[in-house]
């Protein structure tokens, strides 16, 4: 069983099309959260061309009033500038991510042997406010070892050549089960709540690919998924797209 993170970037990227309050990011996270999310994610750009600062501070209001013991999850590239949002925003989870400042999305994971270094301090760094740090890798066997070593406490494996229709859907497949496998050989996997290296995923996640994902990887800890959930609420509405993406991760 794996908890749903959803992510509301697309969410603001629709609002700020217009200099208009709506589609509201925080009547977004409400749906979700009363529809069984376990947590939000968001991703703040250095150009905010959808999560914006204030988006990051309402929602981390909004949890602390409304929904104690959801989670948030703040996404991004280690800069100062991310840190320290960070540090003052205190989410439950950090999940650094290598992206240049104009990818339009995140499409690639961490090379941690080149960046280990700069990865293992941020890391402390982060940990030392209390805040449970995952990396964004590749589906590579070698990297889970490496992840552990600079201090990590979970990575979250890229689905995106996972999720593409065009792509080659059962050696990806193939690919993140060996990744996931990795950790626990490793003995990096510790039991749900526990100490330890956890499993979470993202990208081009659906309804459709998601079950089969689940049932070769039983044991992940989270999957934050945004574009496709946005895309269902268009037919099913926000808080039906959130429940048949739990009802599938829960099974």
């Amino acid at each position: 069983m794996a908890d749903l993170s959803v992510n509301l970037n697309a969410v603001a990227y629709l609002r700020n099309r217009r200099d208009l309050p709506w589609p509201s990011v925080i009547d977004a996270a409400r749906l979700s959260l009363g529809a069984g999310a376990s947590g939000l994610t968001v991703h703040p750009r250095p150009d905010e061309r959808h999560i914006r600062r204030t988006d990051v501070f309402e929602l981390v209001e909004l949890l602390r009033d409304e929904w104690p013991g959801r989670e948030l999850n703040i996404e991004g590239y280690p800069d100062e500038r991310f840190l320290k949002l960070c540090e003052v925003a205190r989410p439950d989870q950090v999940t650094l991510v290598p992206d240049d400042p104009q990818q339009s999305t995140s499409d690639h994971g961490w090379d941690i042997g080149t960046h280990g270094k700069m990865l293992a301090e941020t890391i402390e760094r982060l940990q030392g406010s209390s805040l449970r740090v995952a990396l964004f890798i590749d589906a590579d066997p070698a990297v889970p070892a490496m992840a552990a070593e600079v201090g990590a406490d979970r990575v979250e494996m890229y689905t995106g050549p996972y999720g593409n229709p065009n792509g080659r859907t059962e050696e990806e497949l193939a690919r993140l089960v060996a990744t996931a496998q990795a950790c626990r050989k490793a003995g990096l996997r510790a039991a749900r709540g526990g100490a330890g290296l956890g499993i979470n995923a993202g990208h081009d996640l659906t309804l459709d690919n998601l079950p089969a994902l689940i049932k070769a990887i039983p044991d992940l800890d989270e999957c934050s998924i945004g574009h496709s959930l946005t895309a269902d609420a268009l037919k099913y509405g926000f808080a039906e797209a959130v429940r048949r993406y739990v009802g599938v991760l829960t099974v």
